[in-house]
């Protein structure tokens, strides 16, 4: 799976042990995600805006997508795999993966949104950020 979706670059070690990172502020960003029991790195968003038709960011609210605004596009509920999750810098445990989205854009290439909700006060204390990704079965 390396080889084929070109994750060299993105191996690192940490603490003598082998890790693939998935940042969205890389050039190309791509996520990993379980959809129908496959595993595929999918593109992370459009924050390149390679789609017209798809919002310009990395990331929906939970909000958004319980109100039915994905549904009319195609989206299918998948889970992203992560042990950690890096925001504004700061290094968190991740213990059973993330909530996300899977939607085609205009030429029906897959491409997956990190599905948050508002921080709780500790995340928000911990990464200055108002928003924070949905995971699966636990809380920060």
């Amino acid at each position: 799976m390396i080889g084929r979706h070109g994750l060299e670059r993105r191996l690192h070690e940490r603490g003598g042990e082998r890790e693939v990172r998935f940042l969205y502020r890389d050039r190309r960003p791509r996520i990993p995600v379980w959809r129908d029991g496959r595993l595929q790195v999918v593109r992370w968003g459009n924050g390149r805006r390679q789609s017209r038709f798809l919002p310009a960011t990395g990331w929906t609210w939970q909000a958004t997508v319980e109100q039915g605004y994905w549904r009319n596009i195609g989206a299918v509920r998948v889970e992203i795999p992560a042990t950690l999750g890096c925001d504004r810098g700061v290094w968190f445990r991740i213990r059973q993966g993330i909530r996300g989205i899977l939607v085609p854009d205009e030429r029906g290439i897959a491409v997956a949104y990190m599905v948050c909700v508002p921080s709780t006060h500790y995340y928000q204390v911990m990464t200055r950020s108002p928003r924070m990704p949905l995971l699966i079965d636990e809380h920060i």
